[in-house]
């Protein structure tokens, strides 16, 4: 899964590397390095207006809220889509076809458990982070929930798939990364039924993997020392 990760990039940087323009829904948010579900993120969603498409910056929440949810508290559960079901779970498949986003990140964490050592007791889990030169554009859906007093709120869900082999080592699932040269047609407002055929696996074999500080693991901590390496022992 993909449960945490570092999004710095500023607005004019964001708008640039997407090619998008803010839109009426942005609302800046402050370098997050240890950004966990139900905070505020960018979000680059794909509108059309007076028959013209354009790429916008968002602001959303984090956790994807179906229309027809009752209460906003599921989108805790919904943060990741599983690929092998999105196209048909109903929390899904209404955003899968026709409102799909990128999530700009810096990169993501993922927790690696090793093996048992010789007393049979598993060491801690040891974060680590992932990421690219240039930061990544991960796939997600996006979804509007209108409240009982009419308000609008706007939550996103990332994409994964299964992580296998040396690739899955860290841990067996990982986020999809959506690729500049099939980003125009991922956020069109229309089906694309294979989709999916057209994003990578963001796997250690796709981006480069560091051990962090454990300091990650809690929530209230956060800062560009979260995302360092940790240094090789005798240094």
């Amino acid at each position: 899964m993909c449960g945490r990760y570092a999004t710095s990039r500023t607005p004019a940087t964001l708008v640039n590397d997407f090619e998008a323009e803010l839109g009426d829904l942005f609302v800046e948010t402050p370098p997050d390095y240890n950004l966990a579900p139900t905070k505020l993120a960018p979000l680059v969603v794909g509108r059309t207006s007076d028959d013209t498409f354009r790429r916008e910056l968002v602001t959303a929440k984090w956790g994807l809220v179906p229309s027809w949810a009752k209460d906003p508290s599921i989108g805790n559960r919904l943060i990741n889509a599983r690929s092998e079901t999105v196209a048909d779970k109903p929390s899904f498949r209404s955003a899968f076809a026709k409102r799909r986003a990128i999530v700009p990140a810096d990169g993501f964490y993922e927790w690696y458990q090793p093996e048992p050592g010789d007393d049979g007791k598993r060491p801690p889990k040891q974060p680590f982070f992932m990421s690219a030169e240039g930061g990544l554009g991960l796939a997600g859906l996006y979804e509007f929930w209108k409240d009982p007093e009419g308000e609008w709120l706007l939550t996103y869900t990332i994409l994964t798939t299964s992580a296998e082999g040396e690739d899955g080592r860290i841990h067996d699932r990982a986020p999809l990364i959506v690729d500049a040269e099939v980003a125009g047609r991922w956020l069109a407002a229309e089906p694309w039924p294979d989709a999916l055929d057209h994003l990578v696996p963001a796997t250690p074999g796709e981006l480069r993997a560091w051990p962090v500080s454990t300091e990650v693991n809690n929530v209230r901590n956060n800062g560009p020392e979260l995302v360092e390496p940790l240094p090789l022992a005798g240094e």
